[in-house]
């Protein structure tokens, strides 16, 4: 007998390829030289970046961070960048590293500390 419309797996066993999905999906956007400027691209692909980067992906918490401390308007958008550059940065990510050491090198007023 065939069950329709419910799947006998665990939600929990597909989860990791929808989620590294949805991180290369969203490293892709920001790095195509066509997409990557424009404003929509960029909240898609910080809104693809989020769950990733809460998780503890490294690479995740270095772009999405960039992306917050340069293209968002509002301080509480920049100290949450900021925060999620320190971390990756405190992960050993080069790009964050670097990203990090510039704002802490500009003394922002609105830096988490």
């Amino acid at each position: 007998m065939k069950f329709r419309g419910k799947h006998l797996t665990s939600p929990a066993a597909s989860t990791p390829l929808p989620e590294r999905f949805s991180l290369k999906v969203a490293l892709w956007l920001l790095d195509n030289p066509r997409l990557g400027d424009k404003p929509q691209v960029k909240h898609l692909a910080g809104r693809l970046l989020k769950q990733p980067a809460r998780q503890g992906v490294v690479v995740a918490q270095s772009r999405l961070g960039q992306m917050l401390c340069r293209d968002c308007g509002n301080a509480r958008d920049r100290r949450i960048g900021h925060e999620l550059l320190r971390q990756a940065a405190r992960a050993g990510d080069r790009r964050a590293q670097l990203e990090y050491a510039r704002l802490c090198h500009n003394n922002e007023p609105d830096q988490a500390k």
